[in-house]
């Protein structure tokens, strides 16, 4: 039992070091083929090959592309392995002499790419994983359609299936992520002058593919997934002390009808604006309990409550007395970055019953991070 444990104990430690020694991955992605995706690796081989860095081709696909073909010399291309499938020689990308070489860096394309049947993985990506296992840094790419995740919003797009997939999991493990960003007239110019496609091939892509209104969806989701990628890079990698906070909203509200709904409508629309997650805070005095206020007035605040959900808030509602405090510590349990209030509509009595508690607020928010912020 102790030697199963040792044993164990042995394999967790050489799973970490050989995972410390793993290469490192960077993938560009774009939102269709033709916006320079293989260029900009050819470019940066010559940048790394300039510093004195060992890059070597392990797949390229230039697709005749003047501009892209013109970058292959001075950078040394791993020959590929030729496997005869039904009667017909055909080429795939040699991980095998790739692992054996061992360049510091190897440039793969095409990453969704399916291998002939009979090789040992099916999938590129799976080949990258070993490439990157054998601690070989490998820069890639590959375009939005091919994310598995995707694959049924891209098909409504386009109206084209996509058949070549990779696994969302795979861009997770990206260490780096750049997306190759293109205005829709700019990707219609570059396929208008034969920098995509050959002439004949001109006229069908602009009527199917490259229409503007498809290549601008496109263009969204690769730039959300680099965002959702450089978001968990952020999460994990940068100290949340010095980290900058995503924008988070918390609407106080009260029993009282009318300025409740106008202050959860606002917050609604502040946080639609930050494009971030926000809240509903109602927190019950004693003398607000079921028994205690007018029926009309309970209905009026379920509803509020139930608007609040139906704009998309987190409704959260809390008994207490002191609610300073409670305020306060909602907001540092959630890290709501602004509090919303209405504007206090205060008579003499209220004044000297209530004003208290106001101040009390400012003296906390005061000593935060926290905004406030009074709707009128």
């Amino acid at each position: 039992m102790e030697e199963e444990s040792k044993s164990g104990s042995v394999r967790r430690f050489l799973d970490l070091v050989k995972k410390s020694r793993r290469g490192k991955f960077k993938v560009y992605i774009g939102m269709s083929a033709g916006v320079g995706k293989t260029y900009r690796m050819l470019q940066e081989a010559h940048a790394l090959i300039k510093n004195g860095i060992d890059v070597q081709i392990g797949y390229i696909e230039t697709h005749n592309r003047a501009e892209t073909h013109a970058l292959l010399p001075g950078v040394p291309i791993i020959a590929r392995r030729r496997i005869f499938y039904k009667g017909k020689e055909l080429e795939e990308m040699d991980v095998q002499g790739i692992i054996n070489l061992h360049p510091e860096v190897v440039i793969v394309d095409e990453l969704a790419h399916s291998n002939i049947d009979g090789s040992k993985n099916n999938k590129r990506w799976q080949d990258v994983a070993d490439i990157l296992d054998a601690g070989i840094s490998v820069i890639s790419a590959v375009n939005i359609q091919h994310l598995e995740s995707m694959n049924q919003e891209i098909e409504t797009i386009t109206g084209i299936p996509i058949t070549e997939r990779i696994p969302d999991k795979i861009l997770e493990t990206a260490d780096e992520i750049v997306n190759i960003d293109l205005t829709a007239d700019e990707l219609i110019d570059r396929l208008k002058a034969g920098k995509i496609y050959d002439q004949s091939k001109i006229k069908v892509a602009l009527n199917n593919f490259f229409q503007p209104e498809r290549i601008l969806q496109l263009r969204e989701l690769a730039l959300k997934e680099v965002a959702h990628h450089l978001e968990r890079k952020i999460n994990i990698e940068i100290p949340k002390q010095i980290k900058l906070r995503p924008e988070k909203f918390m609407a106080c509200i009260s029993s009282n009808h009318a300025t409740a709904k106008i202050i959860i409508r606002k917050t609604a629309r502040l946080a639609s604006y930050y494009r971030s997650t926000w809240i509903v805070l109602y927190v019950q005095r004693s003398k607000e309990s079921g028994d205690r206020i007018r029926l009309d007035t309970q209905r009026h605040l379920i509803n509020n409550l139930k608007l609040a959900t139906e704009l998309g808030a987190e409704v959260i509602k809390i008994k207490s007395d002191e609610v300073t405090k409670t305020i306060m510590k909602i907001a540092t349990e959630k890290d709501i970055t602004t509090i919303c209030i209405g504007k206090p509509h205060l008579t003499l009595f209220q004044i000297i019953m209530q004003t208290a508690i106001f101040n009390e607020l400012l003296r906390n928010i005061s000593a935060t991070d926290t905004d406030l912020v009074i709707l009128s």
